[in-house]
């Protein structure tokens, strides 16, 4: 095969540098970039496949006796692959003829939820990463990194191994629960939720009862087509409102509509629930 030449640019560069030096001058030979030495490598040892504590929580998740609260604890350690992709500018000529970009940035890959919603997609390993979009560069942190990635880019999903056999959803609370290195509770298993919803349900005697359940929205299914009781982008929370018999549709509409917005005035409701599905009996 025969040898791949250097981009001009490069070539020039490590010329007048005076050999294979770093921008700084230092030679490449004999330097280690692993270790301690390097700071900026966190992961030296990294084989690029799926993180060992993730991959349990989420077979326990698949087979039914695991919990969205485990898979979502596992991420807290966990590294991943943000996936990583050239934007190219203007094109341009160069001194010597030949044609090349004035500039290269590099971008975050985002996706739009079926909802509209943004989304930022991450990889447990390299694999999934390069299966999913084998041009995009893989770039390693760990995954409260990603969150914190996801919230500067204003997402409100991270998507986890999305083209592979199960993806994972990380809706918003349990995303900025990630990014600030907290412990996430479910709203769906958060009994401060409960107290909160009976408040603003109180005001209204038509709502005689007011229960939470975790949401349909929660559901999913591997690539197979088994179904997962977790790891849906939402709603991951239903909230079952008892009414008073003898109330028409539009009783109904404007007693919904009232209890969404006390709902919506507690920032404590808003903040820990990312989607909510109303369900009314008589």
């Amino acid at each position: 095969m025969a040898a791949r030449e250097l981009p001009g640019h490069i070539a020039a560069a490590l010329a007048g540098a005076g050999g294979p030096t770093d921008s700084a001058g230092r030679p490449w030979s004999g330097r280690d970039l692993a270790g301690e030495g390097n700071p900026l490598h966190n992961f030296d040892s990294d084989n690029g496949q799926t993180d060992a504590g993730y991959a349990a929580a989420l077979a326990k998740l698949i087979a039914g006796s695991g919990s969205e609260a485990e898979v979502v604890a596992s991420l807290a350690t966990a590294r991943v692959f943000v996936p990583i992709v050239a934007v190219l500018g203007e094109e341009a000529e160069s001194d010597h003829g030949l044609t090349a970009d004035k500039q290269a940035d590099m971008a975050l890959v985002t996706l739009n939820a079926p909802d509209g919603r943004k989304a930022l997609p991450v990889f447990t390993s390299v694999a999934a990463l390069g299966h999913w979009h084998p041009e995009a560069r893989p770039v390693a942190v760990y995954a409260n990194r990603a969150a914190l990635s996801a919230v500067a880019e204003d997402a409100q999903l991270l998507v986890i191994d999305p083209g592979a056999e199960f993806t994972f959803v990380v809706r918003r609370p349990a995303m900025w629960a990630l990014a600030q290195q907290q412990e996430w509770l479910p709203s769906y298993a958060d009994p401060g939720l409960v107290a909160a919803a009976e408040a603003a349900a109180g005001p209204d005697p038509r709502i005689m009862a007011v229960t939470l359940q975790q949401g349909p929205g929660t559901a999913s299914r591997t690539a197979a087509g088994t179904p997962v009781a977790g790891g849906g982008a939402g709603p991951e929370l239903r909230m079952v409102l008892q009414l008073a018999p003898g109330l028409d549709p539009q009783d109904v509409s404007a007693l919904a509509a009232g209890l969404q917005q006390r709902l919506t005035a507690n920032p404590e409701f808003v903040e820990r629930v990312d989607s909510l599905d109303l369900k009314i009996t008589r």
